[in-house]
């Protein structure tokens, strides 16, 4: 899946509203919600980094699903990202902090619900701390999902490797059957 677009109270509070917040002075994760920046860049060149990382080391061949050059007239989002999924030998949601995760959750959990019983060990869940969601703190429960959590670009990519590098390690013992 590709980046979502952040929540930006800027678009929900009024000028004079904004006007009496000293935005500076907010915690960490609360000014976030006031950037009024290229989040979804932002998110994409995140993206594009681990993308790199994990092509580099351990040397796969990480994509990201807006990669799949797929016209949605022809197939809708769902089922393209359903079955990009279904066909990756290892799938990663990573969910960094831009304010709300709506369709993240919302497309996430259609994805689990069509694949985790086939695919569960090859699924986990990356959120940065910041990120709060009943869907994420569900999805260990309902499909025994692995759910993981950062803080740092660094300590993610860390965590992909340990996953991707557990995936290939599992299929060459034949705990997982390698696909096609």
């Amino acid at each position: 899946m590709g980046p979502y677009k952040s929540f930006n109270l800027n678009y929900v509070l009024s000028e004079e509203e904004r006007r009496d917040i000293e935005i500076d002075n907010l915690p960490g994760p609360l000014r976030r919600l006031f950037r009024n920046k290229d989040d979804i860049n932002a998110a994409q060149a995140l993206l594009r980094r681990v993308q790199g990382a994990l092509r580099t080391d351990p040397g796969v061949n990480a994509f990201l699903a807006l990669d799949v050059d797929i016209d949605t007239d022809d197939v809708d989002a769902m089922t393209q990202s359903i079955e990009y999924a279904r066909c990756s030998n290892a799938t990663a949601f990573i969910v960094p902090f831009l304010g709300h995760n709506f369709g993240v959750g919302e497309e996430a959990g259609s994805i689990l619900e069509n694949i985790a019983d086939v695919h569960g060990d090859r699924l986990v869940f990356v959120h940065e701390d910041d990120v709060t969601s009943a869907m994420i703190r569900s999805a260990s429960v309902r499909w025994d999902l692995r759910v993981e959590s950062y803080e740092t670009e660094d300590e993610l990519v860390a965590k992909l490797r340990r996953f991707a590098g557990g995936i290939m390690h599992c299929e060459r013992r034949g705990e997982l059957e390698q696909l096609e």
